[in-house]
């Protein structure tokens, strides 16, 4: 039988961690729903802000290949 090769084997692909990323995680999890629990129009705002720049670094990329395939 072959050996199984990882796609990248610089790279673990999953498992393990340790703790403090987890705990990392639950807190930021938490943070966003005491923010959006407390505060719902300042967080809607974000979200907004976010996606409207999101949307324009998209719009910016397709521009861009657009431009470069011309």
């Amino acid at each position: 039988m072959a050996k199984q090769q990882q796609p990248f084997p610089m790279m673990p692909t999953g498992g393990g961690g340790g703790v403090l990323p987890k705990v990392l995680r639950w807190l930021v999890g938490i943070a966003l729903v005491v923010l959006v629990v407390k505060f719902p129009a300042d967080a809607a705002s974000w979200v907004r802000a976010a996606w409207g720049t999101g949307e324009g670094a998209i719009e910016g990329l397709v521009t861009f290949f657009r431009a470069v395939g011309a």
